[in-house]
């Protein structure tokens, strides 16, 4: 431990978990509009169609599916593969400058399909696919039968994961839009956007933005939520313009020095959060948001869950179901606590699934 992190002041897992709140506008619900919340929020997890229109629900004001909708059919934002290596909702021009700043990852991602791409002119590759995508947006297996005919001896899928990597391919609309389905067809976010992607970004640029959105964190932290290595010199760069913590266990934390760090004890609604939110997976360590002995409960194999909130922290599931949200807390609530969980899924019904008859009931309280 550095003597700077020996003496920085300790911040406890309930004041992280106040400060992580305000920064995802999860304290209290923001005026801001979908676009300005996605671009704060440096975009939202979209593994799926409907979580960033559900994390929208339980971060802001007013809001409403066909705002986000809306702003993707003008595209003013986009669904393209960024950070992890997932699929991130994220404002026009955050595509066109956090792809760029992990294209490294997905460097390190294609080079474990190597095997499969011998002989192949990556490229080319890039080139062929960026012909055939630019010309009409393509779903993944006509771009793969394009380039399975120029390399038919490499695996299929190893040409779609290269083509994947080496562009920047952007799901087009209908895809996305809610109420609506569609294939995913894919063309090069410049070509969807109209003008060319940015240079790659100094990690120096996009740390602020970080902790603005996720502090007070840890390097480990960022690597996490970015899917990058080799960020400690670039906090170490900036460590004079940053605050310096420590939590209870001596890790050492950065922030900005202005950015809101409300007492512990302040108010945390209750909020329904979608599957793969980004609250929880954008800090190695969880536990300013995930109980010790909640640690995996939030998904099971590859299906992940939806999450609720309660004082901040994580305390059960809900799911819609035969005509009603059905919530099922980890543990027995308080009646007041049950009051406001119910007011705060009666207020997202309103606003997700106005006129659709949901009723609301409390399930069995969830098992491993």
């Amino acid at each position: 431990m550095t003597k700077t992190t020996a003496t920085a002041p300790v911040l406890g897992t309930r004041a992280l978990n106040r400060a992580t709140l305000d920064r995802q506008l999860l304290l209290r619900r923001s005026p801001l509009s979908a676009t300005a919340a996605i671009e704060h929020l440096l975009g939202l997890q979209a593994q799926n169609v409907k979580p960033p229109y559900y994390a929208l629900a339980a971060r802001l004001d007013g809001f409403r599916p066909e705002l986000l909708s809306a702003a993707m059919g003008a595209r003013e934002a986009v669904r393209i593969v960024t950070m992890r290596s997932t699929i991130h909702t994220h404002t026009a021009d955050d595509a066109l400058v956090l792809r760029p700043l992990v294209q490294a990852a997905r460097d390190r991602e294609l080079g474990q399909f190597r095997k499969g791409l011998v002989g192949v002119d990556l490229d080319r590759l890039a080139a062929i696919s960026r012909e055939l995508v630019e010309a009409e947006p393509r779903t993944m297996k006509e771009l793969r039968e394009a380039l399975l005919a120029e390399w038919p001896d490499a695996d299929p899928f190893a040409l779609s994961i290269a083509a994947r990597c080496t562009l920047p391919l952007v799901q087009v609309t209908p895809r996305g839009l809610w109420g609506r389905s569609g294939q995913v067809a894919l063309t090069t976010a410049e070509h969807w956007l109209g003008r060319p992607a940015e240079p790659a970004p100094a990690p120096d640029a996009i740390v602020p933005r970080y902790l603005a959105a996720f502090g007070p964190a840890s390097v480990k932290d960022m690597q996490t939520w970015a899917g990058l290595t080799r960020l400690r010199e670039v906090f170490e760069r900036l460590r004079k313009e940053l605050v310096v913590f420590r939590d209870e266990n001596g890790a050492e934390l950065f922030d900005l020095p202005d950015a809101p760090r409300p007492d512990a004890e302040t108010p945390a609604p209750p909020r329904f959060l979608p599957e793969f939110d980004n609250l929880l997976l954008s800090h190695a360590d969880r536990s300013r948001v995930v109980p010790t002995d909640l640690k995996g409960r939030t998904w099971q194999g590859n299906q992940a869950y939806r999450t609720l909130l309660v004082d901040g922290f994580l305390a059960g599931l809900w799911k819609l179901e035969d005509g009603a949200l059905v919530v099922e807390p980890f543990g027995r609530l308080t009646k007041a606590r049950r009051d406001e969980v119910t007011a705060e899924g009666e207020r997202m019904l309103a606003a997700m699934h106005e006129g659709e008859g949901y009723e609301l009931r409390f399930g069995p309280v969830a098992r491993p």
